[in-house]
């Protein structure tokens, strides 16, 4: 749900320091909000205050949010910790996989490029193409 930006109460909470915002909102700006904030059905915020923030910080007038039916404090407590504690950042050897694979993505090398055209002239001479196998009916 979209909810305007300036609807949005933010109470006492947990977390004091934002951080550092700036590469969260270059992320915003390009790919826009992956995840939305959560909010209570009174437009309180229970999660996503660095999105919040940034959010404000890029001008922004309404940003995407769940809401959920709960106004019980602890329940709402809990959720604001388990949002913030229930991520898992790659490790080293996943982040590094990952960077590899964008570099051949971004910089393919002769045989790829080669590929890709083929690919590219029997998308537009046939159509889009599937690699669905026919299944006995």
């Amino acid at each position: 749900m979209l909810v305007d930006i300036d609807k949005i109460q933010v109470h006492k909470r947990v977390r004091k320091d934002m951080g550092n915002l700036d590469t969260l909102k270059d992320s915003m700006k390009r790919y826009g909000l992956l995840n939305p904030i959560t909010l209570t059905r009174n437009y309180e915020l229970v999660a996503g205050q660095r999105r919040l923030e940034a959010a404000k910080q890029l001008g922004w007038i309404s940003i995407q949010a769940n809401l959920i039916e709960t106004e019980d404090p602890v329940t709402l407590l809990e959720l604001e910790l388990e949002e913030n504690t229930q991520r898992s950042d790659f490790n080293d050897m996943e982040l590094l996989e990952g960077y590899q694979q964008l570099e051949k993505l971004r910089n393919p090398g002769f045989f790829q490029r080669i590929k890709n055209k083929i690919k590219e002239l029997f998308t537009r001479l046939f159509g889009k193409h599937t690699n669905k196998k026919k299944q006995d009916t």
